[in-house]
């Protein structure tokens, strides 16, 4: 059953990423409607998020950018969609980047551990391999959470792996790039670690966006376990349809910062650039569900 549901799935999916962008753009126009006004999709939510991100900031302001949000989330979506059938040289164009040439030189000899956020198309990030100089001891990929849908959860892990990017099962990540260590491959690898980790994941916490905020703080750890050179991607979106990532080194010495520093850097870059342009992030995301004021009830038990 879960087969025949994901094939089913990809078969609309992919008959609807033949469309061109322009097509999709429309469908993209006309679904924010019923979301934003008929569905309230995580209205509460994504209202609770700015308001408390940006306290500064009058009500008109929070309702543009809330607007804003669920408008460039219908094109996340459809451009998404697009992933399935987009050519390489399309992708080429649409989804540059900068710095690529430092990463070249960084990936000669050394490892790298990529930070981002879910900050403008993150799922189009994931054709850096089509930038990079690769050879056959060199892996490119992402870390990847699980869907709960097993259907969706193919569909994803195909959709990633496009541009032959590698997916790594976050569970599984410190145990497998220390296997192509072993195996004397060199890797680089994103991590997106800018949502809320479970109880049993919460290490520490720094100021984020106004809030008290905890991190996956397993980028850190691979980077110093395997002592890797570490980059933040700043993204931006150029115009519809069209991204620039820009790649900024954060330390080749990771193993020199005491424990979360870097970590705490990386919630420092990823604040600066929502803060540029905030409805590109993904504020529908329950960001701040878990509190540090429980974290100090649950501490003192």
């Amino acid at each position: 059953m879960k087969t025949v549901l994901y094939y089913f799935i990809f078969f609309f999916w992919f008959i609807a990423s033949l469309l061109p962008l322009r097509f999709l753009y429309i469908f993209s126009d006309l679904l924010y409607f019923p979301l934003y006004y008929c569905v309230r999709y995580r209205r509460k939510i994504v209202r609770k998020n700015l308001i408390e991100s940006f306290p500064e900031k009058e009500l008109g302001e929070i309702q543009r950018i809330e607007k804003a949000f669920y408008h460039y989330f219908c094109d996340y979506m459809v451009e998404t969609i697009k992933l399935f059938s987009m050519s390489e040289k399309q992708m080429r164009r649409r989804m540059t980047f900068g710095g690529v040439e430092k990463i070249n030189e960084i990936i000669k000899d050394r490892d790298c551990v990529v930070y981002l956020g879910h900050y403008c198309n993150w799922e189009w990030v994931a054709s850096l391999p089509l930038h990079l100089d690769i050879d056959k001891d060199l892996v490119v990929g992402q870390i990847y959470h699980r869907l709960e849908s097993p259907a969706f959860d193919q569909l994803f892990l195909r959709m990633r792996s496009r541009f032959r990017a590698v997916n790594i099962e976050m569970f599984m990540a410190l145990r497998q790039l220390v296997r192509y260590k072993q195996q004397k491959k060199r890797f680089i690898i994103g991590f997106i670690s800018d949502q809320s980790p479970n109880w049993n994941f919460v290490n520490m916490w720094t100021d984020f966006l106004n809030h008290k905020s905890s991190f996956f703080v397993g980028a850190e750890g691979i980077a110093k376990a395997t002592d890797a050179v570490v980059v933040y991607i700043d993204v931006q979106r150029v115009r519809r349809g069209y991204y620039h990532a820009e790649f900024i080194l954060m330390t080749d010495q990771p193993k020199s910062f005491p424990n979360y520093e870097i970590t705490v850097d990386y919630a420092r870059r990823l604040e600066a650039t929502i803060q540029r342009a905030p409805q590109f992030w993904l504020w529908s995301h329950n960001r701040w569900k878990r509190t540090y004021e429980e974290y100090l009830r649950r501490n003192q038990k």
